[in-house]
């Protein structure tokens, strides 16, 4: 099998756990050809990184040279990490350039940019993958099975309480997802995941949302309500900073110092931004409700201030009620080691048949992050193919329909009225 070429837009945070994956493990069917970013400094992190694993420096292109690193080294595929709301601009070349193209998610963050993203997977014949790597984990998987096996008959309601705790949830707030004009707010950057699982585990897709939304607990306003007096716009030599217990400081993280602290020079972007600062324009408290085509109908809910880390869904069915809690440890972005991010602490699904006593689900156990997700989602795109059972990897159909809801309840918000995702972007 001849190797795979991919480059990489984006050396944030998140572009590690794809490098990291070709040079380490996936050498014998991927090759990794060239960096692209528009800051030196992370770039040049990210080559001393693959250096480390025994991998070769490749060449490295600001983002202006994004045609010319295409034409120079040749990818099959690019793979996008980089803001969201750039996505759409290098998932778009890219197929203009006759690369196939690995999205980190979400796919991207309105309705125009994912039309536009549609609209070059119709234009050129090449394909496009979001990794949804929720979808690989094994409680995850063992949910659609027991649905799907009619262990509760018809699925007819479901409820999703999601909780980002005071370190990872806080973290949206520090850095640039804190601006909506970003990252589409939580409701597409977080959870276009949560909406995903739903679809995936309904196989349905959403069809009407109602959604409310504010910022609670984060923001100046906020906390000066509850009585705070002393503030800061960044922890980096704040005094204020060393007594807040949201403050991040970099130079305390190797690997956050070196991509954004030593990096500032180049584009003025702060890591380490208070959440207790003003300039926030997303929301950290989220209810949502969705009818699916199924019939189905969700309430959601999302907050990213909990003392814990992790989701509870249940669903409620013609023949009984599936409930599954996960608990997940706590971490910040690129703040520690890559396959702790989203590892479990508890987990447990129970089977509450109609009339029969409870049953306790036996869970396989998944080792690495995302609840065991990431080895798994890794293996599926730059492994030897498999086939999947499950289907579990996601198209740009599949992108688009998990923001699609996000989307739909960001103007449910704005506007206080239900919205039809049809009236948003129609899909065949």
């Amino acid at each position: 099998m001849a190797q795979k070429k991919y480059a990489i837009v984006g050396t944030g945070g998140r572009s590690s756990f794809f490098y990291t994956a070709i040079v380490k493990d996936f050498g014998s069917t991927s090759s990794l050809v060239a960096f692209c970013d528009v800051n030196q400094t992370r770039m040049d992190y990210a080559n001393s990184k693959i250096k480390d694993l025994g991998h070769p420096g490749v060449p490295t292109y600001k983002a202006v040279d994004f045609d010319k690193m295409i034409e120079e080294t040749k990818p099959d595929e690019v793979i996008v990490t980089t803001i969201d709301r750039t996505h759409n601009i290098y998932i778009v070349r890219a197929m203009e350039l006759g690369c196939n193209v690995v999205s980190e998610k979400p796919m991207t963050i309105d309705a125009p940019r994912c039309k536009e993203i549609l609209d070059a997977v119709e234009r050129t014949g090449k394909k496009l993958r979001v990794t949804f790597n929720y979808r690989y984990a094994p409680h995850n998987t063992k949910i659609f099975d027991l649905l799907s096996s009619g262990a509760i008959g018809t699925v007819t309601s479901v409820h999703f309480e999601w909780m980002l705790n005071t370190s990872h949830g806080a973290d949206y707030f520090r850095r640039w997802h804190r601006d909506k004009r970003n990252s589409g707010g939580l409701l597409v950057h977080k959870s276009t995941h949560h909406f995903d699982l739903v679809n995936f585990w309904l196989r349905s897709r959403p069809e009407t949302v109602m959604a409310m939304g504010d910022l609670k607990f984060y923001g100046r306003e906020n906390a000066e309500r509850r009585g705070v007096t002393e503030f800061y716009t960044r922890s980096r030599g704040s005094e204020v900073a060393k007594k807040d217990p949201f403050a991040l400081h970099l130079e305390e993280h190797e690997a956050l110092k070196a991509m954004y602290l030593d990096a500032e020079k180049e584009d003025s972007y702060y890591r380490d931004q208070s959440v207790f600062s003003d300039g926030i324009s997303i929301e950290d408290t989220m209810n949502v409700m969705v009818r699916y085509r199924s019939g189905a109908v969700m309430t959601y809910s999302l907050t990213a201030y909990a003392p814990w880390e992790g989701f509870r869904v249940n669903f409620n069915g013609t023949k009984g009620r599936l409930e599954m809690e996960i608990v997940e440890n706590s971490y910040v972005n690129s703040g520690g080691e890559q396959g702790m991010e989203g590892s479990l602490d508890t987990k447990r699904i129970l089977l509450r048949p109609l009339f029969e006593k409870p049953v306790e689900v036996e869970i396989e156990e998944g080792a690495g992050g995302h609840g065991g997700g990431d080895p798994v989602l890794l293996n599926d795109i730059f492994g030897t193919p498999v086939e999947d059972q499950y289907n579990r990897a996601a198209s740009h159909f599949d992108g688009a329909l998990s923001i699609l809801t996000g989307i739909a309840a960001n103007q449910s918000i704005r506007t206080g009225q239900p919205v039809k995702v049809d009236d948003l972007l129609s899909l065949p």
